[in-house]
């Protein structure tokens, strides 16, 4: 690699690493005779370094000029900052290199803006094409679709991609105007039409035609920034769940705004990230996909943002005593499911070994399920604890929140109870 690739290299990952939605998962395509790399149906290993690279994917921009001004970005138009573009060449063999070197296992392209959002995507689809069919890699394939590009040249670049995403970034389209003039939601909801539109077309054709080309065989995800404009949680997640009706939306990802740009008024003066807010995001996230809640049950009774002390289904549980407790040898699935300290895997166990034979404390912790926390809010043979309805919701929260404290080292990124 000569030191002019080199330098752009170190640009444009630095550039790259602000965009969160490096997903890796979802697909499998088998490595074929002459071809390199494949794809493994449970999703790419990968690990994040502290500056939100992920080392594994090869994640990259295509080029860091952008003809747009967005406030939140640290690639706008208007920054200061060191600009340069990869040819489809350099960006093919790049790829191509790491991959021998076993340095990474796909990649993941996105790019600024360049002359207009055709260009741009066209020189994409280029580099994405030409590792498909020249050097025949079947390696993963994350690229994002730029906003306002063609239909063909989204449904081109389907052909070629494991997964597409298009980012709201912000999501509501008042404040979007508001630090970001030059961009509107339609934009965004276009090309996430077309992906979608694309997967039904293809899903038919190839129930006709065996060897039928797959278009975007993972999906598509997008990405909404949190905290740079004051929208409530309700809003956040609400979006989110009508994102999910499509079939095609595997993924939203939420990004704690990172002040790139301190000197613009138009954004909030925040020290650092809003990380414990994006991880109740997440979480709650986990609970409308696997847990079978909606938006209006997270955030309800008035509770426009999601508790920062508590995870969303122990605050749910909370606020709803009347639903407790649970009998584990009696409820059905989903109702167990709402139990916390209950994941999916746990209550798929209770179901199934209730048939055999009364669960109690000891079976269900066999079973993995954190009694710590689900003692209060279920009932079974040899419960030793008092239930939500003994000890009241305020002063269980108390001592659920007075145990967290003790144990300051505790890991709150636990999504699977």
């Amino acid at each position: 690699m000569n030191e002019a690739t080199l330098q752009k290299l170190k640009t444009l990952a630095e550039s790259a690493k602000y965009d969160v939605s490096c997903a890796s998962s979802g697909t499998t395509r088998a490595n074929k005779t002459g071809g390199i790399g494949s794809a493994a149906g449970l999703g790419i290993c990968h690990s994040f370094t502290e500056d939100g690279r992920c080392i594994s994917l090869f994640k990259i921009m295509l080029t860091n000029h952008c003809i747009y001004d967005c406030a939140y970005c640290v690639n706008r138009r208007s920054n200061d900052i060191p600009r340069t573009t990869l040819t489809v060449d350099e960006l093919v063999t790049l790829t191509i290199e790491f991959y021998r070197r076993n340095y990474i296992e796909g990649l993941f392209l996105s790019s600024g803006v360049i002359r207009n959002p055709d260009y741009t995507m066209e020189q994409m689809v280029k580099v994405i094409k030409e590792l498909r069919t020249v050097h025949r890699f079947n390696g993963y394939i994350h690229a994002k679709s730029i906003p306002g590009a063609s239909q063909e040249l989204v449904r081109e670049a389907g052909l070629y991609a494991d997964r597409l995403s298009v980012n709201i970034e912000i999501p509501t389209e008042q404040n979007l105007k508001l630090l970001a003039p030059e961009k509107d939601h339609q934009s965004v909801y276009l090309p996430m039409s077309y992906i979608h539109q694309g997967m039904l077309e293809n899903k038919d054709e190839r129930k006709k035609f065996r060897h039928a080309p797959r278009f975007v065989p993972a999906g598509q995800s997008t990405q909404m920034i949190i905290g740079a404009t004051p929208e409530t949680d309700q809003q956040i997640l609400t979006l989110s769940s009508s994102l999910y009706q499509q079939p095609s939306m595997k993924r939203v990802y939420y990004s704690g705004y990172i002040p790139v740009n301190r000197s613009d008024e138009r954004l909030p003066a925040l020290v650092t990230p809003p990380l414990v807010r994006e991880n109740r995001l997440y979480q709650a996230d986990w609970l409308m996909r696997f847990y079978y809640f909606t938006a209006s049950e997270i955030t309800d009774k008035g509770q426009n943002n999601l508790d920062l002390e508590i995870d969303p289904k122990l605050a749910w549980a909370l606020r709803h005593p009347e639903m407790f407790p649970v009998d584990v040898n009696k409820a059905d699935y989903e109702m167990i499911l709402r139990v916390p300290g209950i994941g999916v895997k746990s209550a798929q166990m209770i179901i199934s070994s209730r048939r055999y034979g009364k669960l109690g404390f000891w079976q269900l912790k066999k079973i993995g399920v954190v009694l710590k926390r689900a003692q209060y809010f279920i009932t079974c043979s040899e419960l030793p604890a008092q239930t939500i309805q003994e000890i009241k919701p305020e002063n269980l929260r108390l001592q659920l929140t007075e145990k967290k404290k003790s144990n300051p080292n505790q890991l709150t990124l636990n999504f699977s109870a």
